[in-house]
């Protein structure tokens, strides 16, 4: 019987379990859903917008409630655990690593496919209906709903191009360490500085990888001992110390999220600045770690985290959603919400969120099925076929641009309209071209026979 009561639950955990990182995989992304219901709102004439761009002086918010280095830091915990855990069990490397991608990947790609699927629907509906067409706010607000809400999935991108690059970043950090992150880091800046130097912007882009796999790279540190409680302050002070001359002396914006119309984002593509406050933020992390060690061992707090822990990936993914549904709703019952900013506005959001958060759960009681795979009693290692890795690699880096591509362009697949992708115009229908690719590449390295489900 799963145990349900705060002592059963605290006795079932076990006593080597870091219960600081799973607090912080769930309360980052519950950071997220609640910045998100804060930030985005839609205006009088029907435009999509943000209230940090409306309201300047909320941006510096975003130094502490820009939370995903804390998700890639934990993802690093995460994977060195489960890369170690994989190399017990199965000492011979051959098949490892398309072992640990897959594994990795359909935990990511299931509830994310799922999602698609809804939002494609949606598209197809609203093209149909000619609403997609219609002149005026309702056909504008349904085309930007259907490239804004999936824009959420370049995390889902990024985090699975991290756990395609987890096996050899771990080894890299067995040999040298906390130099791996200084070289990340140094790297990050130096393509910076070809950036806003007058080199090409395309060269910005390279921080996609080199800023999230710094962050996650930490993690490794963490679950080897070497993030220390001195580091942590070091960390803290370098990292909002450097972030903050560089948003007073350089290019950067002061927002670490990205805003519509900013000349440029810390975000797309991440910049150093945006690296030096996850430094800072991881950090923080690091110096609360002894002490949210004592809270969460106490029963009824850790009962918290693990009643939420199954469910946070699933309202990540369907809380814009439910704040999209909201709006429209109340937009077409022709109650507009007050000017940004306004008391009105700060007063109502209490109200506002409680609705979201009802709204939500409905799509979470729906989808979160699609989060929750089989346990299996083999790791689903192929003997035998020693091409499997360099394929699993492969269908990583394809999977990788083919969730990104869709992020950006959005899934209006019948009415296809080109949005700007790196060099060029993309339609969307092109990016679940390739998305279908590194699917059918990653189905290529699964075992022949399958391991059968535990009972």
């Amino acid at each position: 019987m799963t145990p349900r009561s705060a002592s059963e639950i605290a006795a079932a955990t076990p006593a080597d379990r870091d219960r600081w990182v799973d607090t912080l995989r769930v309360g980052s992304l519950l950071v997220v859903v609640l910045g998100h219901w804060l930030m985005v709102a839609i205006t009088p004439d029907g435009q999509i917008t943000n209230a940090l761009a409306v309201v300047p002086a909320l941006q510096p918010l975003t130094w502490l409630l820009q939370v995903m280095p804390l998700f890639f830091l934990v993802g690093g915990v995460a994977h060195a655990h489960t890369l170690e855990s994989l190399e017990r069990r199965r000492p011979q490397a051959r098949g490892r690593y398309a072992a640990f991608f897959r594994a990795r990947a359909a935990r990511l790609l299931r509830p994310t496919l799922a999602f698609l699927a809804v939002w494609v629907a949606l598209g197809v509906v609203a093209d149909l209906s000619g609403l997609t067409s219609r002149p005026g706010d309702a056909g504008r607000l349904a085309r930007d709903a259907l490239v804004m809400v999936p824009q959420l999935l370049w995390f889902v991108g990024i985090y699975l191009g991290a756990c395609a690059f987890a096996p050899l970043m771990r080894d890299l950090h067995r040999r040298w360490g906390l130099g791996v992150v200084l070289a990340l880091v140094a790297l990050a800046c130096l393509v910076d500085v070809v950036r806003f130097g007058g080199g090409p912007e395309l060269v910005g882009n390279l921080n996609f990888a080199l800023v999230w796999l710094a962050l996650h790279q930490l993690g490794f540190a963490w679950r080897d001992g070497l993030l220390t409680t001195a580091r942590g302050w070091l960390m803290v002070v370098v990292g909002f110390g450097a972030m903050g001359l560089a948003v007073a002396w350089g290019p950067y914006p002061v927002s670490m999220v990205g805003l519509p119309g900013e000349a440029v984002s810390n975000m797309a593509p991440p910049t150093a600045a945006l690296l030096a406050q996850g430094i800072g933020i991881c950090g923080l992390a690091v110096v609360l770690r002894p002490a949210m060690a004592r809270v969460l061992a106490r029963p009824r707090v850790w009962r918290v985290v693990v009643s939420a822990a199954p469910f946070a990936m699933t309202a990540f993914l369907w809380h814009l959603t439910a704040l999209m549904a909201v709006l429209l709703g109340l937009r077409a019952v022709g109650l507009e919400q007050p000017a940004i900013g306004s008391w009105a506005w700060w007063l109502s959001r209490p109200l506002l969120f409680a609705v979201l958060a009802v709204v939500t759960a409905v799509l979470v009681a729906v989808f979160v099925r699609f989060d929750q795979g089989r346990r299996t009693a083999d790791d689903g290692i192929v003997e035998g076929r020693p091409w499997v890795d360099p394929v699993a690699a492969v269908s990583a880096g394809v999977l990788f641009f083919g969730i990104l591509v869709v992020s950006i362009v959005g899934v209006d697949v019948l009415g296809n309209r080109p949005v700007f992708f790196l060099v060029g115009d993309v339609v969307p229908a092109a990016g679940f071209a390739v998305l279908a690719l590194g699917l059918l590449l990653l189905r290529g390295t699964r075992p022949r026979h399958q391991p059968l489900p535990l009972t």
